[in-house]
């Protein structure tokens, strides 16, 4: 204890940060890394690391069961001439794990997003060097990363182990396309899924029904353009507001394949997932403007 009146400030003064500044890129990166940690569950506890590892099993089980098949049966030249006329196209994997693709958008947008407006973090976040703008930009680039996990991921997989296993494409040259082919459309489609997810994450604070409201939107308007084209004979172009299917159908038609939607044309498809995310960008500016102000 001090005797009374003898207590002294001993350091006054504003000391100048002295570390290195990375400015809103570095803020950008940062908080997409964090984002991308707190939907994978790292450094919290281990209930929260359940849902997203489990869902990206099954995503990687169909690339990991075809990639074994390859290996242990592809020695034979008949069995290779086999598996060749029988495991899936680069381009047909995704489609393979389309349910798990589906619950882990439904996920990852939630978590990312909901949490920041329900514990007051985005005025925080806006405190700092980061805009609305450029907050949206990180989140954009974290929930973009997770969901190419079971997008992208997978299909690099593929690609390697059916190389190892000599099925994959002849030559380096062709090698290289097919991978050029896989990261760019898997990055696409994974675009299109993450504004999807996010616009639909964006009207609730509720984390859970936020995710709920993610996985109705996507499956609720597939039922219903389901039952407008099987149920009532309308044209084939409402296949085109199916926000399941198109990001695959896109990934489809960029190896110059047809997925599930034949009659589409290309240019037509392309343009679905274009105005799919727009109108999604769209609706989260419009959430988004105002947040936190």
């Amino acid at each position: 204890m001090t005797a009374e009146g003898s207590a002294r400030i001993l350091d006054r003064g504003y000391r100048k940060f002295e570390g290195r500044r990375s400015g809103v890129s570095g803020a950008v990166r940062s908080t997409a890394w964090h984002s991308t940690r707190s939907v994978l569950g790292l450094g919290r506890k281990a209930r929260h690391k359940v849902a997203p590892v489990l869902v990206i099993v099954v995503a990687f089980f169909p690339a990991i069961v075809f990639i074994g098949f390859a290996a242990f049966l592809g020695g034979d030249e008949f069995v290779r001439d086999f598996l060749e006329g029988t495991i899936p196209a680069y381009s047909e994997l995704p489609r393979q794990s389309l349910a798990a693709i589906v619950l882990f958008t439904g996920l990852v947008a939630p978590e990312a997003l909901v949490r920041d407006r329900r514990d007051g973090m985005l005025s925080l976040y806006l405190s700092t060097p980061l805009t609305r703008i450029t907050y949206m930009l990180a989140k954009v680039v974290s929930i973009v990363g997770l969901i190419a996990i079971v997008v992208l991921v997978p299909s690099i997989i593929y690609l390697l182990g059916l190389t190892f296993a000599s099925l994959g494409p002849d030559g380096f040259g062709d090698w290289v396309t097919v991978l050029v082919r896989v990261l760019i459309s898997g990055t696409l489609a994974s675009l299109v899924y993450a504004l999807v997810s996010m616009a639909a994450a964006s009207i609730t604070d509720r984390r859970a029904f936020a995710s709920l409201s993610v996985v109705l939107a996507m499956l609720g308007t597939l039922t219903v353009i389901q039952v407008l084209v099987e149920g009532a004979d309308l044209s084939i172009n409402w296949r085109l507001l199916d926000p399941v299917n198109m990001p695959l159908e896109m990934l489809a038609r960029m190896f110059g394949d047809v997925g599930q939607y034949r009659d589409l044309a290309t240019e037509r498809v392309y343009a679905a997932n274009a105005a799919w995310a727009a109108a999604s960008a769209g609706l989260l500016w419009f959430r988004y403007r105002k947040a936190g102000a």
